[in-house]
């Protein structure tokens, strides 16, 4: 009898075990799994912010903000992913719940700031900024207050702040071609041309700085095509851009003269040019 109760109790013993053992080994399994499938959400939440398709992000993003309300980093892929989609009024919008969230960057009020400017609201973006601290001093939130401060025709807070955004990044031609276009509209050709010509030879095919640097010589009765990296199709549209330049400068028969070379040098049929010709003669002759 005393052995059937000490053996009762044994496999009593070994049951308790067991289910304990059961109950630990699902627990484990269980945060494994969790664990897994942080991982893998955090690694398709990166590929969302790079490689993936902008509104396919968005898309993504919404499903995740909507079951995981107060996660902040959902909140900023979304609003990331709404500028990179183009959608800057939306991405506004997101930029303005994220930054009322606990956990927010001085980087994400940049990051806000740069998307009202892409939005147009130029006030709100310096009022994002003002809240900065100083102290915060990147590539991004200098670029904006040089972009800002030349809006205000603060010239020199603008070359100020260019300057230092140029040494703070290895990337630096979109910023210098901003710069030269800046001291374009002030009139100082010499320096603008000087500007995008360092932007194109950080990135020879930064096309927009190429045309710019047309309009820097063509505001100098400069109608010759520079020294720069260029294919026919873009020696077409410079030249095209440099004829509307002398046209403008008063310059009609170089004008006309570097319209028809723009026509000729197209591979293609280049119908701006032709209009612009056509316009030309057409007023010459009336006149």
């Amino acid at each position: 009898m005393r052995h059937s109760v000490i053996l009762a109790v044994s496999l009593a013993g070994m049951t308790a075990l067991a289910a304990c053992g059961e109950k630990n080994a699902d627990e484990t399994v269980e945060r494994a799994f969790q664990d897994v499938n942080v991982v893998d959400e955090s690694n398709l939440s990166d590929v969302m912010l790079t490689v993936a398709d902008p509104n396919e992000a968005v898309a993504y993003f919404n499903r995740t903000v909507k079951e995981n309300p107060d996660r902040i980093d959902a909140h900023r892929g979304l609003a990331t992913s709404l500028v990179r989609a183009k959608r800057y009024t939306e991405a506004t919008s997101a930029y303005a719940k994220l930054v009322e969230m606990n956990g927010v960057t001085n980087d994400d009020r940049v990051d806000y700031a740069d998307a009202l400017l892409r939005a147009g609201d130029w006030a709100r973006a310096e009022e994002e900024l003002d809240k900065v601290p100083p102290t915060v001093e990147t590539f991004k939130r200098y670029r904006l207050e040089a972009l800002i401060a030349d809006s205000n025709q603060e010239w020199k807070k603008a070359d100020s702040f260019y300057e230092t955004a140029v040494g703070l990044t290895t990337r630096p031609s979109g910023v210098l071609n901003n710069w030269g276009y800046s001291k374009l509209t002030r009139g100082d050709f010499k320096e603008s041309e000087r500007l995008f010509t360092d932007a194109i030879r950080q990135d020879p095919s930064l096309f927009t700085a190429k045309n710019n640097l047309i309009l820097a010589r063509g505001a100098q009765g400069n109608y010759a095509l520079p020294v720069i990296p260029m294919d026919q199709t873009e020696r077409a549209q410079l030249l095209h851009t440099l004829g509307l330049a002398a046209v403008k400068q008063g310059d009609l028969q170089t004008g006309k003269g570097l319209l028809r070379d723009a026509i000729e040098t197209h591979p293609q049929h280049f119908e701006a040019a032709v209009r612009s010709l056509r316009a030309l003669e057409n007023n010459v002759s009336n006149g």
